[in-house]
C-alpha cells in the first residue's frame, strides 16, 4: 500500500505540472505572451465571479504560487479589474475585464474540446467521478492528519 500511496502522490504532482504545460502550449498557440500558465489558471478559476484576493488564495486557485504577485500582473496586463471593496477599505475585489473575459471564453472552449475528446482515451464521466471521489477522500485524510496532529 505504501508504494501505491506514494505513486499516487507523485502522479498528482506530475499531472498538475503537465496540465500547466498544456495551458502554456495553448497560450503560445494563441500567441498570448503577457500572461503565464499559472495566471491563466487563476483567471479561469475566477471566471465570471467577483472575488477578494483572500477568497482566491483560500480556494487554492494559485496552487503554490504567489497569488498577490500574479493578481498584480493580471491587473497590470488588463485581464482583471481591481476595485476597493465597499464594506472593507483594506480589501479589494477582483473581476475579469473584457480582455480577461475573451481569454476565459477561449480557455473554456479548449476545456470543452478536451472533455469531448476524453472518450478517445477511454475516459468516461464515471471514471473521472470515481477519481474525484478517491482524491477527495485523500484530501479528507490529509486534512484529518493536519487537524489532529498526525497519526499515532
Amino acid at each position: 500500500m505504501k508504494i501505491v500511496y506514494f505513486e499516487t502522490i507523485t502522479l498528482i504532482e506530475r499531472l498538475h505540472h503537465l496540465f500547466l504545460d498544456v495551458i502554456k502550449a495553448e497560450l503560445d498557440r494563441l500567441r498570448i505572451f503577457d500572461i503565464n500558465n499559472v495566471q491563466c489558471f487563476i483567471l479561469y478559476n475566477v471566471g465570471k465571479n467577483e472575488m477578494t484576493v483572500g477568497e482566491i488564495a483560500n480556494r487554492g486557485y494559485y496552487l503554490g504560487s504567489n497569488v498577490s504577485y500574479n493578481l498584480k500582473k493580471l491587473v497590470q496586463h488588463g485581464y482583471f479589474i481591481q476595485e476597493q471593496a465597499a464594506h472593507d477599505r483594506r480589501a479589494s475585489k477582483i473581476k475579469l475585464s473584457e480582455k480577461g473575459l475573451k481569454l476565459y471564453e477561449k480557455i473554456n472552449k479548449l476545456f470543452g474540446q478536451h472533455a469531448d475528446n476524453l472518450k478517445h482515451n477511454k475516459l468516461t464521466t464515471e471514471n473521472l467521478t470515481e477519481t474525484i471521489k478517491t482524491l477527495r477522500n485523500l484530501e479528507s485524510y490529509w486534512n484529518f492528519i493536519l487537524n489532529h496532529g498526525g497519526i499515532r
